[in-house]
């Protein structure tokens, strides 16, 4: 059977009370001097008996630990205000964090067409020059990308058209030309617009006729 704690109260006789005190308050002093020696701990202790008597013990001075304290509580509570107002300054923004996303969020569902039941004519067409300005940039952007592909692929065609000639060259072949609307033309019919002439035999022997241009 567990036993419930018992209930401290106040001696109501003096006599009891005041041995009582007089052996407590001796063994709160000499604990407090085992800490400080033990554990080379600053300990200030101090006691007034319920007829106002001090009793008081002090690791090293008691005005120094006085006032050490009073130095760290005075710290302590100006950070516990510092933290507070951190706190205050943190759960304001994020106040306002929620209600900027909850506008955007609105904002977003009436650019795809949806919540514009309550909206006025005023604020569709805000909403309508809005998506004429996107659109213009998304065209614009789109048509950005168009050119760049279109150079880079006129680029590769003109290293296509070097290599070639190159190729041509180390083959002993005579690379094609183009034409003044961009045809390819062969070598042979090229030569025959360029005013040479072409010898051409007929039969076993050596007569030739020459064919002019």
């Amino acid at each position: 059977m567990v036993r419930g704690k018992t209930q401290m109260r106040r001696i109501e006789n003096a006599t009891s009370r005041q041995v009582t005190f007089s052996k407590r308050r001796n063994g709160l002093l000499k604990k407090a001097f085992e800490l400080s020696v033990l554990c080379d701990a600053e300990v200030g202790l101090i006691v007034f008996s319920p007829r106002g008597k001090l009793y008081e013990f002090a690791s090293s001075s008691m005005q120094k630990t006085i006032e050490r304290y009073q130095r760290y509580s005075k710290d302590f509570n100006i950070h516990s205000k510092t933290v507070e107002q951190n706190v205050q300054h943190w759960k304001y923004e994020a106040e306002h964090m929620a209600k900027k996303i909850e506008l955007l969020e609105a904002s977003k569902r009436k650019l795809l067409g949806e919540g514009l039941g309550i909206c006025s004519l005023e604020e569709l067409q805000q909403i309508e020059s809005q998506l004429e300005r996107s659109l213009s940039n998304i065209r614009s952007r789109k048509n950005h990308l168009f050119n760049e592909q279109i150079q880079l692929l006129k680029e590769k065609e003109r290293i296509l058209k070097e290599e070639n000639a190159i190729l041509s060259m180390k083959c002993g072949v005579q690379p094609r030309q183009e034409s003044s609307q961009g045809e390819i033309v062969p070598h042979e019919q090229s030569s025959q617009h360029s005013g040479v002439v072409t010898d051409l035999f007929i039969g076993r022997g050596n007569t030739s006729y020459s064919l002019p241009n």
